[in-house]
């Protein structure tokens, strides 16, 4: 019975690509302590089990699905990667370099001293610093080399023993260095230092308005006006609330109810329905005069709507500058930029990409949209020509090679197709009318392409994964460890002393450069804020970019040697 199952399972690969996901995912859920496997971790020990029984997955399958995550990677860190390119963002930038190009020589140097072949190299750099993507350029780097095809499978294998050794100890180290060693080697308490870097951003009372962003805090009342505030304009009445934010949404004169805009003349008699936070309008002594029950003038419809700013007269500019020009009747409830939610005040300034999600009446909704950016309207539909036609394009870049002595480097076509991802990305927020992936169809290309790239890695090497582990597994442990910690010691130390970096900032910052959004929760949790998070998106992009581009790097730079 279960050599027949084995058997079938042999002829029909793709099932076994189906149950590598579900155990893979099932696995990636097991959590130690604070620390969970993930997903790829899960998917990869899952193939290489179910791989023991020698199943043979076509390789196109695995570029396939990788070219569509390596994609989808630059398309949603795209325009944070040229922000990053920008005079402004230049600390972060440097930041980042020094802790990548630390990463490639601690990597190389360990390997060199204890003797490991390019795929253990690569692995091994993949794993520290959980860049998956490494696997997939490093496979194609090894592909091109002028060496037997028994050879580079066996190097392929070994990426995935080192990278499933080093993974599981640097992780875990990583988090535990950046959230509790590095606060102490800095010498600073963090939960203190982001109450303080919170302090500076919101040290007046205007600030404060903007510093809560739960539209739960809103609510709206109706109040009956006094004769004093005949004939005064709307828009007048509101200022007079200043740093409060106040709006008037609707009016009722003589039984009618109409529409309150800004020049509007108030009248005696008239009933308002008035928005503001809910400890503004339970203040004793308002002075919007008595509050009346009257349920028609407030039955208005809400809506909660993603903003993406795109609008080049916006970006700079402050959240407190946007909300004096365009903001009346809209509550900004949250501003998420490179898919991480930030804290924000007054004072944050606006960068190309961020989604700001609003909740207000429609048509302040759609004013908004049109003088910002645009509005991500909910659609299941993806630009396919847009997808297909990037990854094609990225795909003849990526082929485009060198020779470094005796070894092609090149992009690779995956590479490329990150590269384009990047472009394509940028260029759907600078033009927003073509190019939509949804959130959705997002995490497929994003999740599943790499777990299935994963999985097909870890069944191919599942024959030989055990021999593998045996061979560098001890060392790999210690190695791991060290090679992940390395970098970021001297990372912290650089952002410290030489770019004098805020710490908190800075500790954000590392845990983006070096990918690594465990840690960035990690950060968080043990600063009970969210503030570590404004260092972490532009360096998560560039992060991403040269992490990926040290796959073929590393390969080059070990075969050249004789590695």
């Amino acid at each position: 019975m279960a050599i027949r199952f084995v058997a079938s399972l042999r002829q029909n690969p793709e099932l076994v690509i189906f149950l590598t996901l579900a155990l893979g995912f099932l696995l990636g859920r097991v959590r130690i302590g604070t620390f969970r496997l993930g997903n790829v971790v899960g998917t990869l020990l899952a193939g290489v089990v179910i791989g023991q029984v020698g199943i043979e997955i076509n390789s196109i399958v695995k570029i396939v699905f990788f070219d569509l995550f390596l994609f989808a990677t630059g398309y949603k860190v795209g325009p944070q990667f040229f922000q990053g390119l920008k005079r402004n963002a230049l600390p972060q930038v440097l930041l980042t370099i020094v802790l990548c190009t630390t990463s490639l020589l601690a990597t190389v140097t360990a390997a060199k001293l204890l003797h490991y072949d390019s795929g253990t190299a690569a692995g091994l750099l993949a794993g520290a610093f959980t860049e998956s993507t490494v696997i997939g350029t490093a496979t194609d780097a090894i592909g091109k080399l002028q060496i037997p095809d028994s050879e580079k499978q066996r190097l392929s294998n070994n990426i995935a023993v080192a990278y499933a050794v080093s993974y599981l100890v640097g992780t875990g180290l990583v988090v535990w260095f950046l959230s509790n060693l590095a606060p102490k080697l800095l010498r600073i308490d963090l939960k203190a230092e982001c109450r303080k870097l919170e302090g500076e951003t919101s040290t007046d009372s205007a600030n404060e308005s903007y510093k809560h962003s739960d539209s739960w805090e809103w609510d709206f009342r109706a109040y009956h006006l006094p004769e004093r505030f005949a004939n005064l304009r709307i828009d007048i009445l509101e200022k007079s609330f200043l740093p409060e934010r106040v709006f008037v949404e609707r009016i009722r004169r003589d039984r009618n109810i109409i529409t309150a805009n800004p020049d509007t003349l108030l009248h005696e008699g008239d009933v308002i329905a008035v928005a503001a936070r809910r400890r503004v309008l339970l203040r004793e002594g308002l002075a919007f005069g008595v509050e009346v029950e009257d349920r028609e003038l407030l039955s208005f419809p809400v809506t909660t709507a993603d903003v993406v700013v795109t609008n080049r007269n916006v970006i700079n500019q402050t959240l407190a500058q946007l909300a004096e020009q365009f903001g009346r009747g809209v509550v900004l409830e949250k501003i998420i930029r490179g898919a991480e939610e930030i804290p924000f005040s007054a004072d944050t300034t606006m960068e190309r990409g961020d989604l700001l999600r609003l909740v207000g009446a429609p048509p302040h909704i759609e004013r908004v949209g049109k003088a910002v950016g645009y509005i991500e309207r909910p659609s299941s539909q993806t630009d396919v020509v847009f997808v297909g036609f990037g990854i094609f394009l990225g795909g003849l870049i990526g082929l485009l090679s060198f020779k470094v002595g005796v070894v092609p480097l090149s992009l690779t076509a995956s590479g490329g197709a990150l590269i384009m991802g990047l472009v394509f990305g940028w260029l759907r927020s600078l033009q927003p009318t073509f190019g939509r992936i949804p959130e959705e169809a997002l995490w497929v290309f994003d999740t599943v392409g790499l777990a299935v790239f994963i999985a097909i890695v870890g069944l191919n090497a599942g024959p030989h994964f055990i021999t593998g582990l045996r061979a560098t597994g001890p060392s790999l442990l210690f190695v791991g460890c060290l090679v992940a910690l390395t970098p970021h010691v001297v990372t912290v130390l650089f952002g410290r002393y030489v770019l004098h970096l805020h710490p908190v900032i800075l500790l954000g910052a590392c845990a983006g450069a070096g990918t690594a959004t465990a840690a960035l929760r990690g950060i968080q949790d043990e600063a009970e804020s969210k503030v570590p998070a404004l260092g972490y998106t532009v360096p998560y992009a560039i992060g991403n970019i040269l992490l990926t581009a040290w796959g073929p790097v590393i390969v080059m730079i070990m075969s050249s040697q004789g590695a």
